[in-house]
């Protein structure tokens, strides 16, 4: 399994892109925008620079890595010889069912599909192909070249065989996979996204502040970020879509979300992307904001 195919160069497909990369593998990034692209590669490029300064990889291990990955914007072209494809587009139901149908359409038969999905089922989407058996789900946490847990979730269909392939692949990316069922939010998001829905909600609810509830997770539960500045980091729009999947997958009104976090994102405050959520991240005041309230 030397050839990866990862669709979407966003934030967890460039991530996705890069770790492959980095541990020898030949990775065709694709995406339909020439910008995400050149913006994809370029924040591999930065990310790769940074580790270089730090001394955890050579000049000559970065130029390796970026040798590693060719970008293409045509599926059909970007997958003809890959073993394995990672989906990583924006968590949207519709547009996951739409790749995997064309996906199943213009890969070799044999070509095990994977998504990034950090919510939606793995059996529905590989409802929409004719190898049921080879979908499975690779959950990577952001940023992707360090954390060290990957979220196996494997389909209703998925087989032992196509399990065990990815668990061992993961192992040889330097993560640490961990096998889970298939329901919405599978664990990480399941547990997680409550806490953050209920920090906005604590929010909402007037009962403290973005910096004081934050500081309370931090300092009295030793959290590294506080949820509300998490929620920045993850996207506020990402917490949403999860939230309502879960909503709809367990009709249970505790994974309902928060009122304020609906609006925010209907406001476009997306939180770091779009510069603004719970903290203020444009430029003239992003030390401010993360400087004195975070170090």
């Amino acid at each position: 399994m030397k050839n990866i195919a990862v669709i979407g160069a966003g934030t967890m497909g460039n991530g996705i892109a890069h770790t492959f990369a980095q541990c020898g593998f030949k990775v065709q990034l694709i995406d339909v925008s020439e910008k995400s692209l050149k913006n994809g590669m370029a924040t591999i490029s930065k990310n790769l620079d940074r580790m270089v300064a730090k001394e955890k990889i050579s000049e000559d291990d970065k130029y390796e890595t970026l040798a590693n990955i060719t970008t293409y914007n045509n599926i059909k072209e970007g997958v003809q010889y890959a073993s394995l494809v990672v989906e990583a587009a924006t968590e949207n139901t519709e547009l996951k069912l739409s790749i995997f149908k064309e996906l199943d359409n213009v890969c070799p038969e044999d070509t095990i599909l994977a998504t990034n999905t950090s919510s939606i089922s793995i059996t529905q989407i590989a409802s929409v192909t004719n190898r049921p058996e080879l979908v499975i789900g690779m959950h990577f946490m952001n940023p992707v070249p360090i954390m060290k847990l990957v979220e196996i979730i494997r389909g209703y269909n998925t087989s032992d065989e196509v399990t065990g392939l990815i668990m061992t692949l993961s192992k040889k990316l330097g993560k640490i996979p961990v096998e889970v069922n298939d329901y919405p939010g599978f664990v990480a998001n399941r547990i997680l996204m409550p806490m953050i829905n209920e920090s906005i909600e604590t929010l909402y609810n007037g009962v403290a502040g973005v910096h004081e509830i934050d500081t309370v997770m931090k300092l009295g539960m030793a959290h590294p970020m506080g949820p509300l500045q998490l929620a920045d980091f993850i996207g506020l729009d990402v917490c949403l879509s999860i939230l309502n999947v879960m909503y709809e997958g367990f009709k249970n009104p505790k994974y309902a979300p928060c009122p304020l976090l609906v609006n925010m994102v209907n406001a476009g405050k997306y939180g770091v992307k779009s510069g603004e959520g719970f903290y203020d991240y444009s430029e003239n005041r992003k030390a401010e904001k993360i400087s004195k309230q975070f170090n």
